[in-house]
């Protein structure tokens, strides 16, 4: 699968002497895209292999993967159940449009509480979601296990071994560990969080023996789905200088740390960067109801 690198150009990249190129992984699929496709490549394989019929993963009301899973289910004449954080959201679900998304690719919900969900990895909790709803292939939340590293190791490819830096917005770390793995010896990767805190170091540790790769921990915005005036319009004059779209969640805060690190010296004259663009943009629209409620800057769709 080739996906193009595109380059970005902007004044202060001449200035600073740094050539930037984003990989453009949300072109893969329009529901299945970026990271979410490497991750659930080999996950979909090995549960038709196990003989199952049906697939049960976790997320949030604006998931990118629980939209990426019901859609990658339906694709695969697999059926879908999405355990949503939240019981609040099951009276007026079909307003949420990442929801309403997943559900009209055949997803089931099964919603509950924030205190059981925070339990979702303890044998209680799967024991009752088994007899609740019998066999099904378990996948983690954010989709990250052995095959999703594995997926998302497919990410660079020979022609991306001239870049020095490989950039990654990082969730669970599942698609940073894999970017690891497959880096060249002389390439650095660089992650940039979503979430506030520094837990995220150990747990990446934990999926690879590499050590040459760094968290830029300062661009969170506030936490997961933190967003402000100053991001949203970041997103939009990039968009309207490029033509490419960025979800807030994730790349918009790591195409923004890029430019601030530029700015600042972080890279040295006559470095080439790639950003890979891990997709996510269906919670744009989601987002969207956020800012209006704040009166906020909306996103460009």
């Amino acid at each position: 699968m080739l996906i193009p690198n595109q380059k970005i150009d902007f004044p202060f990249f001449k200035e600073s002497g740094i050539d930037l190129y984003i990989k453009r992984e949300d072109l893969i699929h329009p529901h299945i895209s970026g990271n979410k496709f490497r991750k659930l490549k080999y996950n979909l394989v090995e549960a038709k292999r196990q003989g199952h019929s049906t697939l049960l993963t976790f997320g949030g009301a604006f998931s990118n993967h629980i939209a990426a899973t019901a859609c990658a289910g339906k694709e695969a004449g697999l059926k879908t159940i999405g355990v949503i954080r939240g019981e609040e959201l099951e009276e007026g679900w079909q307003d949420n449009p990442t929801l309403k998304l997943a559900s009209e690719h055949g997803m089931r919900f099964h919603f509950v509480s924030r205190s059981d969900y925070r339990t979702k990895g303890t044998d209680l909790f799967l024991y009752k979601l088994k007899m609740t709803f019998d066999d099904f292939y378990l996948l983690p939340e954010g989709g990250t296990n052995d095959l999703a590293i594995k997926g998302c190791q497919e990410i660079l490819m020979e022609a991306d071994n001239k870049y020095d830096f490989i950039c990654c917005a990082v969730g669970t770390g599942g698609t940073i560990a894999g970017l690891i793995n497959s880096a060249q010896p002389h390439q650095k990767v660089l992650g940039f969080p979503a979430l506030k805190g520094d837990f995220l170091t150990s747990e990446i540790q934990k999926l690879t023996d590499s050590e040459d790769w760094d968290l830029m921990q300062d661009y969170h915005f506030g936490g997961y789905a933190k967003i402000t005036a100053e991001l949203a319009d970041f997103i939009n004059h990039f968009k309207q200088k490029t033509g490419i779209p960025l979800d807030p969640i994730y790349t918009g805060k790591m195409v923004f740390g890029i430019f601030d690190l530029i700015k600042k010296g972080f890279f040295n004259p006559g470095t080439q960067i790639l950003a890979i663009h891990t997709g996510g943009l269906q919670g744009i629209k989601g987002m969207n109801q956020i800012l209006k409620q704040k009166n906020l800057p909306l996103l460009d769709l």
